[in-house]
């Protein structure tokens, strides 16, 4: 699976990604910084990138009620090790057939 992390998104969420062997593309990297959603949903769409954000009410809205790819809202936890556990258990549970094209919480 393919996945563009947004600018909110700890860095360890990340590295776990690619520990895991997932190919992630950071926002900054390759849409510079302060990208306006927008641009960030549309370049994900583009490019079959599920995106990864804490940013809720943004990209809910962008996402719509039929999502033209997938998008992972990162719930903010105690630690930053049960934010990654979190999401590593929704990728193994969910597929990819269970994250393209829908919308998931972790």
């Amino acid at each position: 699976m393919k996945f563009l992390i947004d600018e909110d998104v700890a860095v360890e969420i990340d590295r776990s990604l690619r520990q895991a062997g997932q190919t992630v593309v950071r926002v900054a990297d390759v849409l510079g910084f302060r990208t306006d959603d927008v641009d960030i949903w549309e370049y994900a769409c583009q490019h079959g990138l599920i995106v990864v954000t804490c940013n809720r009410g943004d990209f809910l809205e962008l996402a719509g009620g039929t999502p033209a790819t997938g998008l992972i809202i990162l719930n903010r936890r105690r630690t930053r090790q049960s934010e990654c556990s979190n999401l590593l258990r929704l990728l193994a549970k969910a597929g990819e057939a269970g994250l393209c094209g829908n919308i998931n919480f972790s």
